[in-house]
């Protein structure tokens, strides 16, 4: 059972720093990293609009900070 500040959280959590989602799917969470990965990719994507990809932001960041608070 993973704790708060384990190794396996802060892998998961790096690990979505660098691609949304993945620390989620690390951590057997299959639809939330999905969510997490579709609606960060789709912000980005939409860069000329600004206020997606402020939402893709602050999403990607409540993604890793899931992705490190995580408990089993």
């Amino acid at each position: 059972m993973a704790q708060q500040g384990s190794a396996g959280n802060v892998i998961a959590a790096l690990a979505s720093v660098f691609f949304p989602g993945l620390g989620q799917l690390i951590q057997g969470r299959v639809l939330a990293a999905l969510l997490f990965f579709v609606i960060v990719v789709v912000g980005y994507a939409l860069w000329w609009l600004i206020i997606p990809p402020v939402i893709g932001a602050i999403v990607h960041l409540w993604c890793i900070i899931d992705a490190a608070r995580f408990r089993c």
